[in-house]
């Protein structure tokens, strides 16, 4: 699967005008402080997903 997670806005500055990037595959740009970041997907939780949680 080749598509990418579109974010919806900059991990490091919260922007929201962010473009598709070539390089590194399947990276974003963002048009606010110029990084480019990739997202990706790591899993999903199983089972009790409180555990580890402070009331």
């Amino acid at each position: 699967m080749s598509e990418r997670a579109v974010p919806y806005h900059c991990p490091f500055c919260g922007e929201e005008d962010l473009r598709p990037h070539d390089e590194p595959h399947a990276s974003w740009a963002c048009m606010g402080c110029r990084r480019v970041f990739t997202v990706k997907f790591a899993g999903l939780l199983i089972g009790d997903t409180t555990a580890g949680v402070n009331a």
